[in-house]
């Protein structure tokens, strides 16, 4: 691990691909003037090759019966972007836009382990909570803000329609070169797969300007309500998905809620994942005219509950 983190926060910072999967029931949230987060379980963020193991919890009722407490079925991963705090702010001032990059250390990729159908029960009112909280795996690696300063790229423009956003998260440097030219992808092998000596495939590739919401407005957000932020905090920065179906962060998308399996070189198939099912995620700066910079491997193996 590069740092001892004492807070998680994840954001729902929204590729262009989340209205696909998630307008219908968020059509609020995702008409925000702002980002929609939580906070995470720091206890819970693992390194890249640990395992992580299905949750119990609580499944939807099914025609009047009680939930059913059980092993998740509908475990998927999430390609996300961890965001590592720097320099600390101070309890009770917001930051403004204009500072935001100040207290970015650097960044590292972020699998923020997901249990759909736990997570379709408990997320209304408050939002997620055992769906969430029993893995987050990190890559080894953390590329600095400075390194990144050549990969600074203007964020894609949002869908028309959509509000702008409100002045304490709008600033013209932000907008020219908030995003990041920085490749995503997510692989996946199974148990099947290893065993036949084929190699994991590849289920997407995004890119991390496609966020809606660039970093400098999470940290501006989070902390505009005067929450103070601490040296070595860790902001996820939400699935990261592109426009097209093969750029889609996460199982949930891919397979359209289930609806539309993925068919794996094995001859499997997956609406979510299984049991020993490995997730590898990779990244890359690029940019023409400079040298590219990898992020690792932000790598884990699904195991059976306890």
């Amino acid at each position: 691990m590069a740092c001892r983190s004492d807070r998680l926060n994840e954001l729902m910072a929204l590729g262009r691909e989340a209205s696909r999967a998630l307008r219908r029931g968020l059509s609020r949230l995702l008409s925000d003037p702002a980002p929609i987060a939580y906070h995470g379980r720091a206890s819970s963020i693992v390194a890249s090759g640990a395992e992580a193991r299905r949750p119990i919890g609580q499944a939807p009722p099914r025609d009047g019966t009680p939930p059913e407490v059980r092993p998740s079925r509908g475990l998927d991963y999430e390609l996300e972007l961890g965001v590592y705090i720097g320099a600390p702010s101070r309890q009770g001032r917001p930051i403004p836009i204009g500072e935001a990059a100040d207290h970015t250390f650097g960044v590292c990729l972020l699998n923020d382990w997901s249990a759909r159908d736990i997570q379709a029960w408990e997320y209304q009112p408050l939002g997620p909570f055992l769906s969430k909280n029993f893995a987050t795996s990190v890559s080894p690696w953390v590329v600095t803000a400075e390194a990144l300063e050549p990969f600074r790229v203007a964020p894609r423009a949002r869908p028309e329609g959509d509000p702008a956003p409100l002045p304490y998260l709008n600033s013209p440097s932000d907008q020219a070169e908030g995003g990041y030219a920085i490749g995503m992808e997510a692989w996946v092998s199974t148990a099947g797969m290893r065993a036949s000596g084929l190699r994991p495939t590849r289920l997407s590739r995004a890119d991390a300007s496609d966020l809606y919401w660039a970093i400098g407005q999470m940290i501006a957000h989070h902390g505009s309500g005067g929450c103070g932020l601490n040296s070595g905090d860790l902001l996820g920065s939400g699935t990261v998905s592109g426009p097209e179906r093969r750029e889609a962060g996460c199982l949930l998308e891919i397979a359209v809620r289930g609806a539309e399996p993925v068919r794996l070189p094995s001859s499997e198939t997956r609406s979510f994942l299984e049991d020993g099912d490995e997730v590898v995620l990779t990244a890359r700066c690029e940019r023409e005219g400079y040298v590219g910079i990898g992020l690792g491997e932000c790598r884990g193996i699904v195991s059976p509950a306890a």
